[in-house]
């Protein structure tokens, strides 16, 4: 019982004892006011941090321009410019085409130059089939073209060109060089020669005679011979007449004989035109000159 009746008694002592400050709590109050000019001075000091940081982050085209910049003149340094560029694979495209379409000269900085760029321009030539580009550090460009061979000579309006397959204009001129090749005459004749050359290779017997694949109306094909005779072909039915020409050939001589022409456009017959006869050159008069007396 006395035990309990202590109890109210430490309680009021204690309460009636005020509690003292401890030394932290009166250095901070003693303080505040510097502390709170700091503060707000730090906090001003972050804003334009972050206006700083914000302004920098929102143009991040200033800093690609900053870094392309120092790449450019790191490229141009000592051993990264073009010092070399080699050209394999090339017979008879022009070079300064090519040099062209690579589109970067020695002395330039390597990394300005992009390959696929290059490529793209390349195969846009007449002459290149396909194209490689290789950039090789620290300063060669290697280009291997596959060029597009020559498949017949095309005439239209007296000029001629070389053409590919596909019928694409690959030289006008020096064209001895490529050697001999199927001649194709007439509008039209050097986008759809393909089938007709093929076809004819088909039978050496009779290609081995022509002398010129000619386009008609941009609808059908004549052939000319080399003793100047003319086959008349059917529009859309090339193969069966030339399968029936060789025939006649291997069993008749037919082109053998002194044509003038052939024309093999209806399907049940045939159309045999004979040269005539040389008719001797009429002499020409010529006018009596007057004698002095």
């Amino acid at each position: 019982m006395a035990r309990k009746s202590a109890e109210p008694a430490t309680r009021s002592r204690s309460a009636a004892q005020p509690k003292r400050p401890s030394a932290t709590r009166l250095w901070f109050k003693q303080r505040r006011g510097l502390l709170r000019g700091a503060g707000m001075g730090l906090l001003a000091l972050g804003a334009v941090g972050a206006v700083s940081f914000g302004v920098v982050a929102l143009d991040p085209m200033a800093r690609l321009r900053e870094g392309t910049g120092w790449l450019a003149e790191l490229g141009r340094g000592p051993g990264l410019s073009v010092q070399e560029i080699r050209i394999e694979g090339r017979e008879f495209a022009p070079r300064e085409a090519l040099l062209t379409a690579i589109g970067i000269t020695p002395g330039e900085a390597m990394l300005d130059f992009h390959p696929h760029a290059a490529k793209q321009r390349l195969e846009q030539i007449a002459w290149v089939e396909t194209a490689q580009v290789e950039r090789r550090l620290p300063g060669t460009i290697i280009v291997r073209i596959t060029e597009r061979r020559a498949f017949a000579v095309w005439q239209r309006d007296g000029r001629f060109s070389v053409i590919d397959r596909e019928g694409r204009v690959m030289a006008t001129e020096r064209l001895e060089a490529f050697g001999p090749l199927p001649l194709v005459v007439g509008v039209g004749a050097d986008r759809v020669a393909a089938p007709m050359i093929d076809l004819l290779r088909s039978a050496p017997e009779i290609a081995d005679r022509v002398q010129a694949i000619i386009r008609v109306s941009e609808r059908r094909w004549n052939l000319r011979l080399q003793n100047g005779a003319d086959i008349l072909l059917p529009e859309g039915h090339e193969e069966a007449a030339i399968t029936r020409l060789a025939e006649l050939q291997a069993r008749d001589r037919l082109l053998d004989r002194p044509l003038a022409a052939l024309d093999m456009r209806l399907p049940d017959r045939l159309v045999v035109r004979m040269q005539g006869p040389a008719q001797p050159a009429t002499p020409t008069p010529t006018p009596a000159r007057s004698q002095r007396g």
